[in-house]
């Protein structure tokens, strides 16, 4: 996969299809890596121009010395889509990936046409919640929250299945210097009054068991944008990229017909 570099940060990145086709920009959750939208994307129609990248402290992205600010990670994608010459794209973001698209919206709505925001919010947590899970990973690193995470993010069946095994692996290769990063940039995020003045076509993505962005709460920010549609997923937790690939690329496949970016 190819790097891009863009001075102070190295971002990992794929970059697939026919680049006349509509393009599709997804941005993952805070200790994955652009892999968990791998099932989805496989299941998506074939025509479009799809990227994916680690964020910054991420996969095989380079790790800059934490924290780092909201205003930052919109900077990379920015950037980036500006490497890829990526214009007036249908923007995914899941969780933090959700919160850089939200951001990213209002900088620069020439690049985006239109949001998918699953499992995400404009403010996520309290600064205090986000401090005490900072401070705990920086006593003992990743396997301090690793537990807690795995059941915040997936129901009860499939944990007792073990197919969460594969996530909590990833989780625990992340750096904990971009874990950090992020958690600050997380923690410093209040989006409410500018993802209100958003005017374009937004889908709002839940899970029925997500411990981490509830239901009521994406829908109380997918609320703020009028006209704009929301999804419950059943029997899945906070990253349905990972457990319920299949529905969350079929209702994907939807919203791009409905706001024409599918023909």
């Amino acid at each position: 996969m190819p790097i891009a570099d863009l001075g102070d940060v190295q971002l990992n990145y794929t970059l697939r299809g026919p680049t006349d086709a509509p393009a599709v920009v997804f941005a993952h959750a805070l200790g994955t890596d652009q892999s968990i939208w791998d099932a989805v994307i496989n299941a998506l129609p074939e025509n479009l121009r799809i990227l994916t990248f680690d964020m910054r402290g991420h996969g095989a992205s380079s790790v800059p010395d934490a924290p780092y600010s909201m205003g930052t990670l919109i900077r990379d994608a920015e950037r980036l889509m500006e490497v890829c010459e990526i214009r007036d794209s249908l923007f995914v973001g899941l969780s933090i990936g959700g919160m850089i698209a939200q951001g990213l919206a209002v900088k620069r709505l020439d690049l985006i046409r239109a949001l998918v925001l699953s499992n995400t919010a404009a403010k996520i947590g309290t600064p205090e919640i986000w401090a005490r899970r900072m401070d705990a990973v920086r006593a003992n690193g990743l396997n301090a929250i690793l537990d807690d995470t795995m059941q915040r993010w997936f129901p009860r069946r499939y944990l007792q299945s073990g197919a969460h095994l594969a996530t909590q692996r990833r989780v625990q290769k992340t750096s904990v210097e971009g874990y950090l990063g992020c958690c600050a940039a997380i923690a410093g995020t209040d989006f409410y009054t500018p993802t209100s003045g958003l005017r374009l076509p937004v889908l709002g993505i839940a899970g029925s068991d997500d411990g981490s962005t509830p239901p009521d709460l994406v829908r109380e920010t997918t609320d703020l944008i009028p006209g704009s549609q929301f999804t419950v997923l059943r029997r899945t937790g906070h990253v349905p990229p990972i457990d319920q690939p299949e529905a969350f690329a079929e209702r994907l496949t939807q919203f791009m017909h409905d706001v024409g970016h599918l023909a």
